[in-house]
């Protein structure tokens, strides 16, 4: 799946079937429910799912948990919106589960 069919999946509310888990939580969230994007992701033990468990968390306001998630996805908390966050975890992602 590319990126740009992923975003389309997001406005039309229609989750792709063959999402892996990484954009399954993404999407949820990009759809306003964090809790399930949260719940998806939070025992996925990999740097990519720890890259979305930190977004998440920062996304929350809870940065100090963003950091050790970020440390652990091998990364610093960016100096970028949420939404441009966002879209690079997702960009990256998405070209991954083709």
């Amino acid at each position: 799946m590319n990126f740009k069919a992923f975003k389309e999946s997001v406005a039309t509310g229609k989750l792709p079937a063959f999402a892996s888990v990484y954009l399954q939580a993404l999407w949820h969230d990009a759809r306003g429910d964090w809790e399930k994007a949260h719940v998806l992701i939070q025992d996925v033990l990999d740097k990519d799912a720890s890259w979305i468990h930190a977004y998440l968390h920062r996304k929350e306001g809870d940065l100090w948990n963003a950091d050790y998630w970020y440390s652990k996805a091998g990364r610093k908390r960016p100096e970028v919106s949420l939404q441009e966050e966002w879209e690079a975890i997702a960009a990256a992602l998405s070209e991954e589960s083709v």
